[in-house]
């Protein structure tokens, strides 16, 4: 994982993304995914996959392999069912943190929850997907999720996943952690001072300095930046961020 000494911010528009729409998903892809290819856009630092998901009612993912791979899912509105070859279920809903390592091989469901047609649950679940490589092949696959609304609401960033900081849930990549933060109107946090950072706004508004203003959909690839901050908008925000220490060689 050779580390990149050149400073950079680099914004990503929402509307620049890859989409993938059928009847039943709209999924907008942050980097290269299924049959959409660029190799110049393949990853960031240690994140591979960045996928933000709207899945209908009763709908989504039948069960399909994976190897090889940290997968956490983190869910905005709605509720998500995990189901995998290994016997882990799990429903999954905002504020929850969740992740699957795939390691020598597994296989998953993810279906939208709400199926209920007619009633207050009948509505699509709407959820980010996010790959790191882990930092060692064909481990064991496991399972992890916590709730940590209680976290999330006391303010800042919180530790979700990371393999170096104490998280809600541990995974198998000793240079990478996401923080999440729902921030209040107005309310600013620091964003990590690391090699490689990705911050993606999932919902409202945020602004920084050297940031510019960032909606909803927006991400800002950070190499080596050093410590920038981010400022929620009038109406508060939802951000992603991974601090990784590396990147994934070329």
């Amino acid at each position: 994982m050779p580390a990149q000494t050149i400073n950079s911010i680099d914004i990503r528009r929402a509307d620049g993304r890859f989409e993938t729409r059928l009847d039943w998903l709209e999924s907008r892809h942050s980097f290269s995914f299924g049959g959409h290819r660029d190799p110049a856009n393949t990853h960031h630092g240690l994140l591979l996959v960045s996928n933000d998901d709207i899945v209908a009612p009763g709908m989504g993912f039948q069960t399909h392999p994976h190897r090889d791979m940290e997968i956490v899912t983190w869910v905005l509105e709605g509720e998500l069912e995990h189901k995998d070859s290994e016997g882990h279920v799990g429903l999954i809903y905002p504020g929850l943190a969740q992740r699957m390592s795939a390691g020598t091989g597994i296989r998953h469901s993810e279906i939208n929850h709400s199926d209920f047609k007619g009633s207050e649950l009948d509505s699509p679940v709407h959820f980010v997907q996010m790959w790191v490589v882990p930092d060692e092949d064909r481990i064991k696959p496991g399972y992890s999720q916590l709730d940590i609304n209680a976290e999330l609401d006391r303010g800042g960033l919180v530790a979700v996943a990371s393999g170096v900081h104490d998280a809600a849930i541990p995974i198998r990549q000793a240079g990478a952690t996401l923080w999440a933060a729902r921030l209040q109107p107005g309310e600013r946090v620091s964003l990590p001072d690391a090699p490689f950072v990705h911050l993606y706004v999932a919902r409202g508004d945020v602004e920084g300095e050297e940031l510019g203003g960032l909606s909803a959909g927006d991400a800002a690839r950070l190499t080596s930046a050093g410590v920038l901050a981010a400022k929620a908008g009038p109406e508060g925000a939802e951000v992603l961020v991974w601090e990784m220490a590396g990147t994934i060689a070329s």
